[in-house]
């Protein structure tokens, strides 16, 4: 291939397929979606690009047909929220008047919250990257590229937690992505300092030398091995048909032998460190770790030490395989194969691993600290402009994706102005009904690209593009000083990183990274330890901030606060694809991590509502929306609990008339459906995307959200923060059901308020039913009509739990009759007790 000297062996026939999806999804999926950017086309064409530089990708609009009838709704029904407010006041009668009060409160919130969550979805607008205009622009005809570089992050915590296998199957997919193979450099970030990811990444590096050219030579999708070989008809786009049967067959064969190495590195670390062990002429008991050449391990041992256990232990950083102009490193131990790949580039980027430094004396900072270690050691080695982050568990799933996302970063119009690049997170692994709204897509296909329209969507942890110097806290050229000053005292002593942080503000480019010198591995070592951001700008306004949860919105945050924007990238083939955790009582860990850390951030110096200065007033709106959401729930959690007042025997009323009480709020939320129903248009989503979102939200209303907010307050009271656990991606070990940990019911203290609000549930519908049956000669018409709407609200609320249900029955959910079976049973099994206890009670009255 004439590409493939220099564009890791890119095939130029995709560009087409890609313009077509472009055009396609405006067409097909995206019919309600218009061209907004005829006239930057038209005038671009006309005077050849401002700077030279072509418009890189195409954006769209909601047709007015669709989008101001749905702004009408949403100003309609403000009034209507506004007038059912003057109602209620005016008509202050209650049975119970501090209930009244409480549920007042409770609707003013509601109220306020989704004007919140609504105003910032005024101008929804998509951009799709234009792949083929930037291969013409930055692809030369030597088949070299003028591209610019790309360092991509791979963050790991735990070998057990995150198995080995998904991270690896990571790494393999960036190094066989479509991007010049000497300008993309990839950085694995182990957080628990085990030999044994080391040696996972060597057998993975050894592993590419025949996994990247084969994907260049098939055009191989997705290049992520376990996710490719587990297609049963995947669609061959590649030029040589007639050698890919056996290319296929060799390659799937060596990925086997691969995992079993990958599975056997335990048992062979513990082997060779019990030989090395045993030769030792010392009498000390201190079992060391030892590496195949011979020479302890720097990080945590398999039989711990002080120095040398997770959470204490030296930083470590060790080139696996170097820059590619200066060959992979890897000798004998590359893999042997017999496959043919003339004219194919077999070249590998960069692949490091950095091990950052950990002491009891220093907060480890989380993720965020995993990250500005990573972005500090490649700024030493590749600074190279742009910087990429995943989780362990995530791949690329378009091998074009860099490239995509390149698009938005060197456009003409607000390229030089955009921080990042937000793709939406796609998982493969989560169940065909989707129980727990894993796949999120009202906010990651509505949400995101709503806020596209203004500032941009907020920083989602993964999948996430960015402008290297906007992570070192530079303002964006149209607000940024002619004198950038460099020091210790914000970036930290290491005078050889801060002239890389000169380099990189000046967009010093250079394509081969210093020679590796011990003095130099001793300097990436010294950037990575422990205590280097100490005392430093580092987590403040410097990189990834720290002291927060979810920082991840955080630093989006402080990077759109200095008036940097944001675009949203999507693409017809998903980007990339991760894991979910599909397991209820995960999910709701994980809940209760995003959701505890942006209360964190609203009691914080980045609150939406005093920071950011130079942020715009619906994004500003939009940060503050993500701020306050979980303290919605503590007023959900009040009305789910309400139904016991069925149990009272006298007839209880929140709000005279109830009549129209009840019509009133049938009105407000039936129109929040119909602004969901015209969202799900533009959206692209399904209505059952929308109702899972709807489900999700009530069982973590009623779980999650007020653990959340409890460990709020105790983080106020205490200043302890939220606790940081790895949401474990363990299977359950039911090998024959992909889907098995669906059916794993975890008991946790987090699900005793669904649990209650249940029960309350099913309780009062059978005593609603009880009472039906007790008083049928005595009520009024009034008083039946009265019982039939507050029922209604009992079964929309047991709708709603259904998910959380069918969870409480385990394995018997794979059989969803037997609930609606169970259901009814147990509410005539309440409706019988209730006669029963009141014919006795009317016995012992009449004695």
């Amino acid at each position: 291939m004439a590409s493939a000297a220099g564009s890791s062996g890119g095939n130029a026939s995709l560009a087409d397929p890609l313009l077509a999806s472009a055009k396609k999804l405006v067409g097909a999926k995206g019919k309600y979606w218009e061209a907004a950017d005829k006239e930057a086309r038209r005038a671009a064409k006309e005077s050849g690009g401002e700077d030279g530089r072509p418009l890189l990708f195409r954006t769209y609009k909601v047709k007015g047909a669709l989008l101001h009838p749905y702004r009408a709704l949403i100003f309609i029904r403000l009034i209507a929220v506004l007038l059912f407010f003057i109602w209620r006041v005016k008509h202050n009668k209650s049975d119970i008047m501090w209930f009244w009060t409480m549920s007042v409160v409770g609707d003013v919130w509601f109220g306020f919250s989704w004007l919140l969550n609504q105003l910032p979805k005024f101008n929804p607008v998509k951009t799709i990257p234009d792949i083929a205009a930037l291969r013409r622009q930055y692809d030369l005809p030597d088949g070299t590229s003028s591209l610019p570089g790309i360092d991509v992050f791979v963050t790991t915590a735990d070998p057990i937690d995150e198995p080995i296998l998904y991270t690896m199957n990571c790494v393999l997919s960036i190094l066989a992505s479509d991007y010049p193979v000497d300008r993309c450099a990839c950085y694995l970030s182990d957080d628990s300092g085990a030999l044994i990811q080391y040696e996972a990444l060597v057998e993975t590096a050894k592993f590419a030398t025949l996994w990247v050219p084969f994907c260049r030579k098939h055009c191989i999708e997705p290049r992520a091995p376990e996710s490719y070989f587990e297609l049963e008809a995947p669609l061959y786009t590649g030029r040589a048909p007639e050698e890919f049967t056996d290319d296929h067959t060799s390659v799937r064969r060596e990925y086997a032998e691969y995992k079993e190495h990958l599975e056997s590195l335990s048992s062979a670390i513990s082997k060779r460190s019990d030989v090395y062990n045993s030769m030792k002429t010392d009498q000390d008991d201190v079992k060391a770790t030892w590496m195949a050449n011979g020479t302890q391990w720097p990080g945590t041992w398999i039989d711990t030490t002080e120095t040398h256990r997770k959470g204490h232990h030296a930083g470590i950083v060790k080139v696996v395989l170097d820059h590619p102009t200066r060959g992979h490193n890897l000798g004998s131990q590359a893999c042997t194969h017999s496959l043919n790949f003339t004219n194919i580039d077999e070249r590998i980027p960069m692949l490091v691993y950095i091990a950052r430094g950990k002491n009891p004396s220093y907060d480890h900072n989380k993720k965020a600290g995993a990250l500005n270690a990573q972005l500090r050691a490649s700024g030493l080695l590749s600074n190279a402009q742009f910087i990429i982050n995943f989780d362990c568990d995530h791949y690329i799933n378009n091998s074009q994706a860099l490239r995509a996302a390149i698009c938005f970063m060197l456009d003409q119009r607000e390229g030089d102005n955009t921080a990042f690049v937000q793709f939406p997170q796609r998982f493969d692994n989560v169940d065909p009904s989707d129980r727990y709204g894993n796949h999120n897509r009202v906010f990651f296909d509505g949400t995101m690209l709503a806020l596209n329209g203004f500032q941009g969507p907020s920083y989602l942890g993964t999948g996430c593009m960015f402008r290297r110097i906007a992570l070192y806290g530079i303002d964006p050229p149209h607000c940024r000083e002619d004198n950038i000053v460099v020091d210790a005292n914000r970036f930290g002593s290491s005078i050889l990183f801060q002239d890389s942080i000169s380099k990189a503000i000046n967009q010093e480019r250079s394509t081969i990274p210093p020679t590796l010198s011990e003095t130099f591995l001793t300097e990436m070592e010294t950037v990575v330890s422990a205590s280097h951001d100490k005392e430093t700008g580092w987590g403040k306004g410097v990189g990834y901030i720290y002291e927060i949860a979810t920082e991840d919105i955080v630093t989006g945050f402080r990077i759109h606060g200095q008036g940097w924007r944001s675009m949203y990238c999507t693409m017809e083939r998903d980007a990339f694809c991760g894991i979910a955790p599909i397991n209820l009582t995960e999910r709701l860990h994980q809940i209760v991590r995003w959701s505890g850390g942006s209360l964190e951030m609203f009691f914080s110096r980045n609150n939406p509502l005093i920071g950011g200065g130079r942020l715009q007033t619906l994004q500003r709106v939009s940060y503050l929306n993500m701020t306050v959401y979980p303290a919605t729930s503590l007023f959900i959690l009040l009305y789910s609990l309400s139904p016991v007042m069925w149990l009272i025997p006298d007839e209880v009323y929140i709000q005279r008339p109830f009549t129209k009480y009840v019509v009133y709020l049938l009105v407000i939320i039936l129109m929040i459906h119909i602004i969901g129903w015209l969202e799900i248009k533009w959206a692209g989503i399904t209505w059952l995307d929308y109702w899972r979102n709807e489900q999700f939200f009530m069982i973590g209303s009623t779980s999650a959200y007020p653990a959340a907010v409890l460990h709020m307050v105790v983080n106020l009271l205490t200043k302890k923060g939220i606790h940081f656990r790895v949401t474990s991606k363990q299977t359950a070990a039911d090998t024959n059901d992909k889907f098995a940990d669906l059916y794993d019911m975890r008991w946790v203290p987090t699900l005793i308020p669904t649990t209650v609000v249940l029960i309350c549930n099913v309780s009062a519908i059978g005593v609603a039913m009880g009472k039906t049956i007790v008083y049928m000669g005595a009520w009024t018409i009034a008083q039946k009509t009265h019982a039939a709407l507050g029922l209604l609200f009992n079964v929309w609320i047991m709708v709603l739990l259904y998910p959380f249900a069918l969870a409480v029955m385990g394995r018997w959910a794979k059989r969803p009759v037997i609930l609606v079976v169970l259901l009814p049973v147990a509410f005539v099994i309440v409706c019988l007790v209730y006669i029963t206890v009141h014919i006795l009670l009317g016995g012992l009255v009449a004695f």
